[in-house]
This record gives structure tokens, sequence and C-alpha cells, in this order.
């Protein structure tokens, strides 16, 4: 098994997974409820969930902190508030989750499957234009292509 999927693994337990229709029921319920995109700017521009917050993982910990370039306001402000992080497919925003654990945040969730499942789920996406983006062609881009070099020597085609 991938190093990083161990490492993901050991982690399900302590942080919290809902999976895409309790998110869409939580959305209805509690207005205030924050969700945090934490995937490249050119995967949230191409799809993601209406009304989400874009803090790419890679400087997720800066968003969430005053005094940084990258600081975004709302998402500091929000260590009361419920949130869920969101991803392509549900492991960075594991890591996403536990990292805001860390920092202080008190109600944080990843969504298990990511936004190949709430895709799946047949729920809206929208792309940089704020326009409904056909759940086809999602589906195309949130599909995994794992080139023949990025696999393991072991299991590349002779």
């Amino acid at each position: 098994m991938q190093r990083f999927i161990r490492l993901i693994a050991s982690w399900l337990g302590s942080i919290k997974e809902i999976m895409p229709w309790d998110l869409a029921e939580r959305m209805q319920a509690n207005p205030s409820l924050l969700i945090v995109d934490v995937r490249e700017p050119d995967e949230y521009a191409y799809a993601h969930i209406p009304g989400a917050l874009l803090a790419p993982r890679g400087i997720l910990e800066s968003c969430c902190e005053w005094n940084f370039t990258e600081t975004i306001p709302e998402l500091v402000e929000a260590r009361e508030r419920e949130i869920v992080v969101v991803c392509r497919s549900g492991y960075r925003s594991l890591l996403a989750a536990k990292s805001m654990e860390i920092l202080g945040y008190r109600s944080v969730a990843s969504l298990k499957t990511g936004l190949r499942g709430w895709n799946d789920y047949e729920q809206a996406l929208v792309d940089a234009d704020e326009q409904l983006v056909d759940s086809d062609l999602a589906d195309q881009f949130f599909t995994e292509t794992v080139l023949p070099a990025q696999l393991e020597p072991a299991r590349r085609p002779s």
C-alpha cells in the first residue's frame, strides 16, 4: 500500500468523514456551514461546489491565520463554525481537516469520496463563472489518469 494512503488510513478514525448525501443535508440544515475546497486553483476553476471557499492544501495553514498574504479572513474567523473540507477524492481533504483540527477548528469534517462522489450523487457543481458544469464532463475531469511513468516500477507494463 502507498505510504500516503497508509498515513491517511491511520487518521481515518480520528477525522470525521461525511458522505455526499450527508453534506447535502447539512447544507440545508445549516446555512452557515462553510465548505473549504483544498484543491488547486485550476481544479477549483473547472468545477466546485457553489459557495465553496478556495484554500489550496499547499497554503492552507497560512490561509487559516492572520498576517499572511494568503490569509482568508472568513476562514480565520470560522474556528467555531461547522466546516466540511473537500477535494477531488477525499485524501487531501483528510490531511487538511487534520491540519485545521490542530489549528483549533472545532467542527471539521472531510467529504468522503470527494467531489467525485459529490458528482456521482448528482449534486451541482459550478465553474469559475458560476455556470453549472455538466455532470458527465465533471466525471471525466475527476477520473484519475495515472501515467506509466507514475506507476511503482514493479507495476509498470513491460
